[in-house]
């Protein structure tokens, strides 16, 4: 049922096909990761098929190693009238200890759309604790920070 979906959480293992040259997990799979877990989210969310349109803010705090178990935890943080902003950490721990810690963060916008590629509107999503409250203050601040990106983009000619 659409709007009852607001958090979830993949866990898997990192594997040895995920390695960079530095014999690490490689970024771009992290963010591989993060577009399917907050695509599911979002979808959870609005009940219909949706697309990424903004992916901001991605911070990679740790590495992660081959043959930990990775957890991406996504949850939908602020709604729009057609918009989702998805907060995404990941975390990994050594699977003999059981001790996650964060590693990556951002933020991913999703619009819903119907069957003809149209925006539609999405079940607001409506904070009640006081940390969601601080949450949709941090997904809206985020918003005035990228009308400004956007506008210098703009002047610089790279949009």
């Amino acid at each position: 049922m659409p709007g009852t979906q607001r958090e979830l959480i993949l866990r898997f293992l990192a594997e040895p096909t995920d390695v960079n040259f530095g014999g690490k997990v490689h970024g771009g799979i992290v963010m591989k990761w993060i577009d399917q877990a907050s695509y599911a989210c979002a979808a959870g969310w609005c009940g219909t098929y949706c697309v990424t349109v903004y992916v901001g803010g991605i911070r990679f705090l740790k590495p992660i190693r081959i043959g930990s178990i990775v957890e991406i935890k996504s949850r939908v943080i602020y709604t729009g009238n057609t918009s989702m902003h998805i907060s995404v950490d990941v975390l990994a721990s050594d699977p003999k200890d059981n001790d996650f810690k964060k590693t990556t963060h951002c933020i991913i916008v999703f619009v819903a759309m119907d069957d003809k590629g149209n925006k539609i509107p999405v079940p607001k999503w409506v904070p009640k604790a006081e940390g969601d409250q601080d949450l949709e203050v941090y997904a809206k601040r985020l918003i005035e920070l990228r009308k400004g990106i956007a506008e210098e983009m703009k002047e610089r000619h790279l949009d």
